[in-house]
């Protein structure tokens, strides 16, 4: 997997600072930028695509969907390098917001076979869906 270069992190950093001062009205998702919370389920569970968890290490302890792949958004900057280009992947977090501002950010910074899913794990746990501690 390719290095994210100086640059490229300090372009993350930039972008997803920005994208969280934006209005809310102004940040309308683009068609095809996000999912369902069950089409995320379909394809994560079918191995179709990746789902990174954005929520932070305390949230995380209260469940995730099986087979998450952990990427806290506070280390989205330096672990960047860590979500895949070649595949597609689905961004997650407790309600929406951190994975709209991160799918914002990655794309500034080239990245393109991702969504956000609405909803986010708040909702997969009120559906009583399975969770594992990690």
């Amino acid at each position: 997997m390719p290095k994210v270069t100086r640059r490229t992190a300090v372009l993350l950093a930039c972008a997803s600072a920005f994208a969280s001062l934006r209005p809310t009205w102004a940040q309308g998702p683009s068609p095809g930028d996000s999912t369902t919370l069950d089409e995320a389920r379909r394809l994560h569970e079918s191995g179709a695509a990746v789902l990174i968890d954005l929520r932070e290490p305390d949230e995380h302890a209260t469940g995730v969907a099986a087979g998450t792949r952990l990427l806290p958004m506070s280390q989205l900057g330096r672990r960047a390098s860590e979500i895949p280009r070649d595949q597609p992947v689905l961004l997650i977090c407790n309600t929406q917001n951190r994975s709209r501002r991160a799918h914002e950010a990655l794309k500034q910074a080239g990245w393109r076979n991702l969504r956000y899913v609405h909803g986010g794990m708040s909702e997969w746990a009120r559906r009583g869906w399975p969770m594992v501690k990690p």
